[in-house]
C-alpha cells in the first residue's frame, strides 16, 4: 500500500462567501474507493430481540424488507454460546463468548448461519459479524486449558477487565504470542468457512493496535474485509487495521443539541476538530442510536425527544457510513433487555419512509457518499446560531442541509456565494434554485435538504 498522505487542511478557512470547509479522509487509501462501500449504509442486529424466534432462520425471513429499505451492511451482533459461569441474567451477554468457532444454540445452527450468509449476499449485502478480542467468557475453553493466555491480578488469579463491572468475563493478555495467534485463527475460520465480508471489533482501543494490523493483514490474504472498530479516539487504529470507527462525538454533539445546551456554533466547532482527526483516513460511523446506546442510556426519543427527525437528517448528511440498529427504522421506542430475551415491535411508523428517504439521498448523492468518495463539509455561517447550514459537493452532485436546532420555528438567510445550483426539496420534491443570498423558515426542530438528485417523497 502507498504510503498514506495527510489529505486534510490542519484547521479552518473563513472563505469570502461566509463558508468553512473541512477536507476528511484520504484519497489515495484503496480501502475507500470501492463503490459499494463507498455509498454503504449498516444495519446492526440483535438476533434474540429482532423476532419473536430469536433465530437466524427468522431474521431471514426479513431480508427482502431490509433490502427494500435500502441497508447494505448487516452488523451481527456476536452470535457465538455465551458463557453460563458467572452469567448476568438469565440469558448472559452476547460479548461474553464461551467459543469462538460456533454458533449460539438460542439462534440456530452452523448450517443456518451459513445458509443465512449465503443468501444476504446473494441479495446484495455485506454480512460482517462482531468480534470480542478483549476478553472471553469464563466457561471458554481456553481458561482452563490456557491459563497463561489471560490477565492475572495481585492474588495471581485471572481477572475481569480493569477499571469495569464486566465480572461475566475474563480479560485477554495481548503480550502473549500464542494467544493472539489462536484469535487471528478463529478469525479467519469465518472467513474461511462461513465467508462473512469483515468484522465489528467490540472495544478496539483495549487491545494493541499492531495486533489489529497483523489480523488484517493475515485475513485479507483470504479475501477482503471490511472492518470497523468500537473506538473514537484511537485514530491510529484507522491508519492500516480499519476503515472506519465509530462517530461517538457526534452522538455527544447531537444529544447536546437536543437537551438544548448547545448550539449551531458550537456544532461547527466541535464537529470540525473531529473531522480534523481522519487525516490519516478512514471515516466514522455514525448514529443516533445502537445496541449500548439503547439499553443502557435510552432510546432517541428518551435523548433527543421531538429532534429525533432532525438528528437523523443531520447524521445521515455529514461526512460518515450511517447506521440503522434494529427497530430504529419503525420508530421503536423502548430499551431492550440486554441479559433476557425481549422483542421489538414491528409496527407500522413513518419513521420508514424517513429513512427510506435518507438511505436513498445518500445512495444516488455522490456529494454525501463515505470518505473520500464525497463530498467535503462546507458549513454557512448564517445569521441564526439556531441553525446549522452547511454544504457537501462533489462534482456537480449537491447536497445543501438545514436544520433547526430549536424547539421555536426559525428563519435563517444562507449567502450560497458562487453556487448556483437547480436541486430538489426533500420535504415535497419540487424544483429550488439556490443562488446568491436566500431566506429559509424552518419548524421546530424541523430541517429541509436541497439536492441535485431527485429523492421520492413517497
Amino acid at each position: 500500500m502507498s504510503k498514506r498522505l495527510v489529505a486534510i487542511i490542519a484547521g479552518v478557512v473563513a472563505l469570502a462567501v461566509g463558508l468553512v470547509v473541512v477536507l476528511v479522509g484520504n484519497p489515495l487509501d484503496p480501502r475507500n474507493q470501492s463503490d459499494y462501500l463507498s455509498k454503504a449504509v449498516m444495519y446492526e442486529v440483535n438476533v434474540r430481540q429482532f423476532s419473536e424466534e430469536g433465530t437466524f432462520n427468522a431474521f431471514a425471513e426479513d431480508l427482502p424488507r431490509l433490502q427494500e429499505l435500502g441497508v447494505d451492511i448487516l452488523w451481527f451482533m456476536p452470535i457465538h454460546p455465551i458463557s453460563e459461569l458467572n452469567r448476568k441474567g438469565t440469558l448472559g451477554s452476547y460479548y461474553a463468548v464461551a467459543d469462538y468457532k460456533t454458533v449460539n444454540p438460542e439462534f440456530g445452527t452452523e448450517e443456518d448461519f451459513k445458509a443465512l450468509v449465503s443468501k444476504a449476499q446473494s441479495m446484495g449485502f455485506m454480512v460482517i459479524l462482531d468480534w470480542v478480542a478483549n476478553h472471553t467468557g469464563w466457561d471458554n475453553a481456553w481458561v482452563t486449558e490456557n491459563p497463561s493466555w489471560y490477565t492475572k491480578g495481585s492474588d495471581g488469579k485471572i481477572t475481569h477487565p480493569p477499571g469495569t463491572d464486566w465480572t461475566d468475563v475474563a480479560d485477554l493478555d495481548y503480550s502473549n504470542y500464542d494467544m493472539r495467534a489462536a484469535m487471528m485463527d478463529a478469525m479467519m475460520h469465518w472467513v474461511t468457512e462461513y465467508n462473512v465480508d469483515g468484522f465489528r471489533a467490540d472495544v478496539a482501543g483495549e487491545v494493541p493496535t499492531s495486533f489489529w494490523e497483523e489480523a488484517r493483514e493475515k485475513l485479507e490474504q483470504r479475501k477482503k474485509l471490511f472492518m470497523l472498530a468500537e473506538d473514537g479516539s484511537n485514530f491510529l487504529l484507522l491508519e492500516k487495521a480499519f476503515d472506519a470507527n465509530y462517530g461517538w462525538n457526534l452522538l455527544g454533539l447531537m444529544n447536546s443539541l437536543a437537551r438544548g445546551s448547545s448550539d449551531a456554533g458550537s456544532f461547527r466547532r466541535n464537529l470540525k476538530s473531529q473531522l480534523i482527526e481522519y487525516r490519516p483516513g478512514g471515516f466514522p460511523m455514525n448514529f443516533i442510536t445502537n445496541h449500548d446506546e439503547n439499553s443502557w442510556n435510552g432510546t432517541e426519543y428518551e435523548r433527543m425527544g421531538s429532534a429525533v427527525n432532525a438528528m437523523s437528517a443531520l447524521y445521515f448528511t455529514v461526512p460518515g457510513m450511517p447506521l440503522i440498529y434494529n427497530g430504529q427504522e419503525v420508530g421503536f421506542d423502548r430499551r431492550l433487555e440486554f441479559f433476557e430475551k425481549d422483542q421489538i415491535d414491528w409496527k407500522e411508523s413513518e419513521m420508514t419512509a424517513l429513512y427510506q428517504r435518507l438511505i436513498e439521498l445518500k445512495t444516488e448523492n455522490e456529494s454525501l457518499w463515505n470518505g473520500r468518495a464525497g463530498g467535503d463539509l462546507d458549513f454557512y455561517l448564517t445569521d441564526n446560531d439556531d441553525v446549522i447550514a452547511f454544504l457537501r459537493q462533489k462534482g456537480s452532485s449537491v447536497v445543501v442541509t438545514l436544520v433547526n436546532v430549536s424547539d421555536s420555528k426559525q428563519t435563517v438567510t444562507v449567502d450560497f456565494g458562487s453556487l448556483t445550483s437547480k436541486t430538489y426539496r426533500f420535504s415535497d420534491g419540487q424544483s429550488v434554485e439556490l443562488t446568491g443570498t436566500m431566506e429559509f423558515e424552518l419548524s421546530a426542530w424541523g430541517f429541509e435538504i436541497f439536492s441535485t438528485q431527485p429523492v421520492d417523497p413517497r
